[in-house]
């Protein structure tokens, strides 16, 4: 199926699949080349995700930058970054948002708002749409509650009707991504359960492995290939111009990495990008092997860190360092692992993770993961408002990465 899919052809293809008991030819396994063949169409992106940005703000908090008061997206474009990603529930109230006060956070009005400050900042905007109430992530791809129970050649239809919907509102408000990312952490599917796809090879993480093999009533890879389809359908339709990607948590794991692409190439799913997660690594090298052997079999896909924290330099580094390497986006610096800001004179998130999974419990992947690590107590709830200020280490960090990849840098605010 291709962008000029519709929707009705998109739910007789889903129910054509049902009907053949999912049964399909097989293909030969040949990456599709993206436009302009994985060189990106922009600078390397230096970006951020900081979607909790405005829900902090009604909160009360402000952000200083050497002692001077500043508008957060101010202070990260003197910092160097250019790109901003934001994500968007299909209906927060549901999930994400009940009992928060202040709003729907992370729908569709309060993403469309904050794109355009981003967009009149002049900064490069990115979406992750999760077709999800709440967060979708290894652990969990729930339906919103109006999908829930739909028959899967609807579910298929309400992907694509959604997708183009929303896309299509960001666009007429002057807010239109220029990268979209059809779902969040999907390694394991979308959309459980029709979406879900077993994991096949071990990830090391014991939690993840006990959690994801041998699952019974999953979809598999073609119906989860039917989701992503119709909600790449949808992006295109309503907006032409972006590049459109998807995402796998496990930057660090090749084989599994491989196996998950061939999957959907196989099935002719067609994107732009793969964003990978890289939090912690199992071996020294996990991160370059995968860019390296993932250049070498798809060079017409291109890929990037759309989640990281720790190892800053290292990890961007390495991804400047391959022509379809597009950049990275660190997830909520403001607050989050190792912060970009500090609170009352400490890091405002935990602070560096461990780099190696034999050292410590990676949460990006499954809380507890690790075998014989503690699970980790209950944390009240946190008032994130307060003063923020930029840590002066780190904005140096990212002005000085800015200017070696030949990035434009403002002069700095307190010079």
């Amino acid at each position: 199926m291709t962008g000029g899919l519709t929707r009705r052809s998109l739910g007789l293809a889903a129910g054509g699949l049902l009907a053949a008991g999912l049964a399909r030819p097989a293909l030969a396994v040949t990456a599709p080349a993206a436009r302009g063949g994985g060189r990106s169409p922009w600078p390397y992106l230096l970006g951020a995700d900081i979607s909790w940005v405005p829900e902090d703000e009604a909160a009360g908090a402000t952000y200083y930058d050497a002692g001077l008061r500043r508008d957060p997206l101010a202070i990260f474009k003197g910092a160097g970054f250019n790109a901003i990603k934001l994500r968007l529930f299909v209906d927060p109230a549901n999930g994400y948002s009940r009992g928060k006060p202040g709003g729907s956070w992370c729908g569709l009005a309060d993403t469309i708002a904050f794109a355009r400050r981003i967009k009149a900042a002049g900064l490069h905007l990115s979406l992750t749409l999760h077709y999800s109430d709440d967060w979708a992530d290894p652990q969990k791809q729930t339906k919103p509650a109006a999908w829930a129970q739909l028959a899967f050649p609807r579910l298929v239809d309400a992907v694509h009707r959604y997708t183009r919907d929303a896309l299509g509102a960001m666009a007429k408000a002057g807010a239109a991504p220029d990268l979209v990312v059809i779902g969040n952490e999907t390694t394991f599917g979308m959309l459980w359960p029709e979406g879900r796809v077993p994991l096949t090879i071990p990830t090391g993480n014991a939690v993840t492995d006990q959690t994801h093999m041998n699952v019974a009533g999953a979809g598999g890879f073609d119906k989860f290939a039917l989701l992503l389809k119709a909600g790449l359908a949808g992006a295109r339709e309503a907006v032409p111009g972006a590049r459109l990607a998807v995402h796998n948590h496990l930057g660090r794991h090749w084989p599994i990495v491989q196996h998950w692409m061939d999957a959907l190439i196989e099935r002719e799913v067609r994107f732009d990008a793969t964003g990978f997660s890289c939090y912690q690594q199992a071996a020294q090298g996990d991160w370059a092997r995968t860019f390296d052997a993932f250049e070498a079999r798809y060079p017409g896909i291109a890929f990037f860190a759309i989640e990281y924290s720790s190892r800053k330099r290292y990890l961007n580094d390495l991804i400047h360092g391959h022509a379809n390497g597009w950049g990275s986006v660190i997830w909520e610096p403001t607050r989050h692992q190792e912060a970009i800001f500090t609170r009352g004179g400490v890091n405002a998130g935990e602070g560096a993770r461990p780099d190696l999974i034999s050292q410590g419990a990676n949460s990006a992947e499954a809380p507890g993961g690790v075998p014989g690590s503690a699970p980790a107590a209950p944390r009240p709830p946190e008032d994130h408002g307060g003063r923020y200020d930029a840590d002066p280490h780190f904005i140096d960090l990212y002005r000085t990465m800015a200017r070696d990849y030949g990035l434009a840098v403002p002069p700095a605010a307190h010079t």
